[in-house]
């Protein structure tokens, strides 16, 4: 499913997917909401926020993992 995107993505565009990461605020909110959640405290609005952020984390380490291949491909590793 990502190899479509994979070929599409150049040297600098995998290398900014290799290094994203969430703004100190986001991540302050991610935090708040994994520890809401493991306590077992979260409202229905939370939980369908986390889950959103849940499920756009588990792509990006997809895409992050694609990338990291692109890159060492190219550079002959």
């Amino acid at each position: 499913m990502v190899d479509p995107i994979g070929r599409l993505l150049t040297p600098e565009a995998a290398e900014e997917i290799l290094n994203f990461r969430a703004d100190a605020e986001t991540q302050q909110r991610i935090d708040d909401l994994a520890d809401k959640c493991n306590e077992g405290a979260l409202t229905a609005e939370e939980m369908t926020e986390y889950q959103e952020i849940v499920s756009l984390f588990s792509i990006l380490t997809v895409l992050q993992t694609r990338a990291r291949t692109i890159l060492e491909t190219r550079n002959g590793r």
